[in-house]
């Protein structure tokens, strides 16, 4: 495949742990684009509250956070697991995105109006540099309409939440299945029922269910409609 018979813009959303960033990562790298897992900023903004001791359900504050912290994604530095560096004023906070305790709040940030203004500006203006796959949950319908190319990931909660399990074992963590599950179940009703840019397929998106597909399945899918 020639990279000028590609779409230059690739938008993908899905629901959480869909394999979004997973098959995001690989379609980058296959056409040597940059991979833009938009939720990194919303996690960013989610533990810097936590972290200054702003109460998450104060949406002023939490706005306030979000329209004045300039977060900067990069290609990742290290060779430590990570898809991209995650920086705020210089200091690498990747890991920090990814903790339990973010994971448990980051909905609530995600919901407010004003973040998702403050940060889609953010994520629009590195989408129209072309060359990307940008990943998250409002992609396709919100901030990037005029993507090249649309996909919508999808999975049912039970094969989500069998995949994040395994995925936090791996880590270390010491995590049931059944409040992974729970978990998955209401952050899809947060993000499905929300005012501002609820998660939803664009009318013009590839759906694709990946529940009983292997990623490499699913990759060979997505890289299929590049062509």
């Amino acid at each position: 495949m020639t990279r000028k018979s590609s779409p230059s813009i690739i938008a993908i959303d899905g629901p959480a742990a869909s394999g979004k960033s997973t098959i995001g990562l690989k379609l980058a790298e296959a056409l040597g684009y940059l991979f833009f897992d938009t939720g990194v900023m919303y996690r960013a903004v989610t533990w810097i509250a936590l972290d200054h001791d702003i109460d998450v359900r104060d949406e002023a504050k939490v706005t306030a956070l979000a329209e004045e912290t300039p977060i900067d994604v990069t290609p990742a530095s290290k060779s430590d697991g990570r898809a991209c560096d995650v920086l705020v004023a210089g200091k690498d906070i990747t890991w920090e995105t990814r903790l339990p305790i973010v994971d448990a709040n980051v909905s609530i940030v995600s919901a407010y109006p004003g973040v998702r203004a403050a940060l889609s500006k953010q994520q629009r203006r590195i989408g129209q540099r072309g060359r990307v796959v940008m990943v998250g949950r409002d992609i396709g319908t919100v901030v990037l309409p005029e993507a090249d190319l649309k996909i919508y990931l999808d999975a049912s909660p039970e094969e989500r939440a069998r995949r994040r399990h395994a995925e936090m074992t791996a880590r270390g963590a010491n995590v049931k299945y059944e409040d992974i599950l729970a978990k998955v179940i209401e952050r899809d009703r947060i993000d499905s029922t929300r005012d501002v840019a609820p998660l939803r397929a664009a009318v013009d998106a590839v759906i694709i269910d990946s529940d009983k597909m292997s990623v490499n399945e699913v990759f060979e899918k997505a890289l299929a409609l590049c062509k």
